[in-house]
């Protein structure tokens, strides 16, 4: 059984993690997401759940308007070839969420520590990140260097890398 946004958000106070949420409606779209967080502050990001040839799956957390190559990304991570999208079944049993929703605090569900975290490096910078809460019916800030020992909680080594040159 997941764990619900309930219990993730008690993980994350038993960790001294500070965190806030604003809710909002779920949603289809990216751009009903915008709407919908309005001038929130902080990054927003797309998270991909992404395998290569040989099953390993990968959790990409990348800011919201980067443009990545997903022929080449499995370079950057130490992926074996091409890498291509989780199923949705892949996404449920791994993460505990519906494809729609992914987002790194769904590695509370991975237990087994199935996927590899990919945190584009530039996102460090940020003074909040915002994720959806295992649900998509709202947006949790968290500050990156909390994101990081959030992984690192759940038994992840969280693998911070650039996703494109410059």
């Amino acid at each position: 059984m997941p764990v619900t946004r309930e219990d993730l958000f008690l993980r994350l106070a038993a960790l001294g993690i500070e965190t806030s949420t604003l809710p909002y409606p779920e949603h289809r779209t990216v751009e009903e997401g915008k709407a919908l967080r309005g001038d929130m502050p902080g990054s927003f990001t797309k998270n991909l759940l992404l395998k290569d040839k040989k099953g390993r799956l990968f959790l990409v957390v990348a800011h919201e308007d980067s443009v990545f190559d997903l022929k080449t990304l499995h370079a950057r991570v130490g992926g074996q070839g091409r890498l291509g999208f989780a199923t949705p079944e892949q996404v449920r049993g791994l993460l505990g969420v519906d494809p729609g929703a992914i987002t790194p605090f769904g590695l509370i569900n991975d237990t087994e520590q199935a996927v590899v975290p990919v945190i584009e490096a530039a996102l460090l910078a940020a003074e909040w990140l915002n994720f959806h809460p295992l649900e998509q019916t709202g947006s949790t800030s968290i500050r990156p260097d909390d994101l990081l020992s959030f992984v690192r909680a759940c038994g992840h080594a969280p693998l911070c890398v650039a996703l494109v040159d410059g």
